[in-house]
């Protein structure tokens, strides 16, 4: 049986905590684009190498957080999180994560996770 999209991304969220990024690489194509919203922006990733180098950094800095909720909308996931240190302050990000062909293409950031969800369609 074929894994879901949101099964996916539950696995790779897990592999990344582990620092399993090998294991990650897998499922990110080639030329994955991640960015906050404009991909030309400095900072974005634009391949699978940029992705994971920037997955390594932000863990071995402060984590990547802890995974509140995954939310399937055909071939997008809204992953929702709560960032390293905001505790019980409730503060969420999200990240639509879209994929073709069971390998993610695209990861968008989001500082709200109703934007999130509203560019996913749900």
């Amino acid at each position: 049986m074929t894994e879901s999209n949101a099964e996916l991304v539950r696995r790779g969220y897990e592999a990344v905590l582990r620092g399993e990024l090998d294991a990650i690489s897998e499922l990110l194509d080639p030329d994955v684009k991640w960015h906050g919203g404009d991909p030309d922006a400095p900072g974005a990733c634009h391949s699978r190498r940029q992705a994971l180098k920037f997955m390594g950094r932000a863990r071995g800095r402060s984590g990547i957080g802890e995974l509140v909720d995954v939310i399937e909308a055909g071939d997008k996931v809204v992953v929702i999180m709560r960032p390293v240190g905001d505790g019980e302050s409730g503060g969420l990000t999200a990240n639509v994560t879209t994929f073709r062909d069971g390998r993610v293409v695209e990861m968008v950031h989001y500082p709200d996770p109703a934007d999130a969800r509203a560019a996913a369609g749900i």
